[in-house]
């Protein structure tokens, strides 16, 4: 498509005139590819190569509409040309990733003619460690990554903590089915979280970082490279970055392809070259982490939020959000959805304003039936429950924590016991096998609840589930095999019914 645009322009002589930028992910990824035309932000779905020449002929040079290539809405046939005015984006509040349609995640320039970078003079020469990491706790971030546990106060354990060396760690792992919130962010503006990352090391005192991200993904790779390179060419890596006195680097690790290897504890045993096994959770890795020092690790989304906390403070950013959760949330939306991708939204926005709103609901004029948030080790909840609000509190109350934000959408004819099946499926290749309660627990559930789907459950069966359910809870060593029962349980809360009839 690039190509295409290139060719293009130069041979109509626009070449050097028209600024051609190839971004990262604008977040509708049903309708892609995606091409914006700025100033006037008209916004073309499902281009191909052949589109190319009428629309450098038709709209770069003579400003004029092709109409076939606008958004058309599914349910009404309205069209709407400016990406504002398109739905899925008019309800969202794109703190995060609304800058993706407006730059090359590979040009450093593009992310510093933003406003890129400023958070970081700003901290390095306006405010000293102990300022930034008030400004953070006073903002009330919240981990994006799923437990969301109060950023500031796990930066403050670390900066703490008796032994002079630590380090502070990006987990970009991502493993759970449906989430892909990290991987539009490290692609479509990758300085962003490592501004982030420089500015916590500052508050935190650490003067080396590591980035722990997927295998799997060469584009994801080639955008950390890129950008760790252009950084230090410029000054914000290394010794003495901006003159400031600050020394601080970053290494990139990748996961060895495994589920599990995204938990906090062994993501740091596997960055130390070992097996990605967890570890007790009485051992605090704020405390004692890679390598027995202390190290800080928040998600993709976590750091990406503090640039902006520390540009424009923390009371902006209180300002947006519920009590308890503030600042926005992105969003994996997919599932039987009209408009799948990803979403930006402020919390306390209820899920149905994220259904039908943004996603524009359910398609072929079928039901809502269930949500499910949190991926593997998630919950699923019924349609009644679609007012509830984005918030990780008001989630966890009703059996359907957040997680790191994937949320899948189903409709009427989905089969509640087959989606618990799928999930713990999907677990017992992931379980690393270390403790007995998660790696033998999620076989025997697997078992039953797939003689339950062939019609061969019989009674007990559910009590059993129950009971093994409670022991891996209670006796897991690590989160996976803690929650790996979520999602059995919010089926079995809210869709009993369906376990029960399979079985009589």
């Amino acid at each position: 498509m690039i190509a295409a645009f290139e060719k293009e322009l130069e041979s109509q002589g626009l070449a050097g005139k028209v600024d051609l930028r190839a971004t990262g992910c604008h977040g509708l990824c049903e309708l892609g590819p995606n091409v914006v035309i700025y100033p006037e932000e008209i916004y073309y779905v499902h281009v191909k190569p052949e589109d190319v020449a009428e629309i450098v002929k038709e709209t770069v040079q003579g400003k004029k509409v092709v109409d076939r290539l606008v958004y058309s809405d599914p349910a009404s046939g309205e069209k709407a040309v400016h990406l504002s005015e398109i739905p899925f984006y008019k309800y969202q509040s794109r703190n995060l990733i609304g800058n993706n349609t407006r730059i090359n995640p590979s040009s450093i320039d593009d992310y510093i003619g933003i406003g890129g970078y400023a958070a970081l003079a700003k901290a390095l020469f306006g405010m000293k460690p102990e300022q930034v990491l008030d400004e953070v706790k006073k903002a009330n971030l919240r981990g994006r990554g799923g437990g969301g546990f109060p950023a500031g106060l796990k930066w403050e354990t670390t900066r703490n903590a008796p032994e002079k060396e630590k380090y502070v760690i990006v987990n970009g792992h991502e493993g759970e089915p449906g989430a892909f919130m990290d991987r539009a962010v490290f692609t479509g503006n990758p300085h962003l979280v490592l501004e982030g990352l420089i500015i916590g090391a500052y508050a935190i005192g650490a003067h080396q970082g590591f980035i722990y991200t997927r295998h799997d993904s060469k584009l994801l790779k080639q955008n950390i490279d890129r950008a760790l390179k252009q950084a230090r060419e410029n000054g914000l890596l290394g010794e003495n970055i901006l003159g400031s006195g600050f020394d601080f680097d970053v290494e990139v690790h990748f996961d060895v392809g495994i589920f599990v290897s995204g938990e906090s504890s062994a993501l740091m045993r596997s960055i130390e070259g070992k097996n990605p096994e967890p570890r007790p959770k009485y051992i605090r890795t704020s405390v004692s982490g890679i390598w027995d020092k202390p190290s800080n690790l928040n998600n993709v989304e976590t750091w990406a939020n503090v640039p902006q906390i520390i540009e424009k403070g923390a009371e902006w950013y209180t300002g947006i959000g519920t009590e308890s959760s503030k600042g926005t949330k992105m969003i994996s939306l997919s599932g039987n959805i009209v408009n799948s991708g990803v979403v930006e939204v402020p919390f306390g926005t209820t899920l149905r304003q994220i259904i039908f709103d943004i996603g524009g609901g359910i398609p072929g004029g079928k039901k809502l039936k269930a949500l499910h948030f949190g991926g593997a080790m998630g919950g699923s909840i019924p349609e009644s429950l679609i007012d509830t609000p984005l918030d990780f509190d008001a989630l966890k109350k009703v059996g359907a924590p957040m997680g790191a934000g994937a949320l899948m959408v189903m409709d009427e004819d989905t089969d509640m016991v087959e989606m618990a099946r799928f999930f713990l499926t999907f677990l017992t290749n992931e379980s690393c096998g270390k403790c007995v309660p998660c790696r033998e627990g999620i076989q025997q559930l697997l078992k039953i609840l797939t003689d339950i789907c062939k019609g061969e459950g019989k009674k007990g069966d559910i009590e059993t589930m129950e009971e093994i359910a409670d022991v891996m809870s209670a006796a897991s060593l690590c989160s996976l095999g803690k929650t790996a029962t979520d999602p059995l349980r919010g089926t079995l809360k809210y869709f009993r019914e369906e376990y029960e009839t399979n079985i009589h």
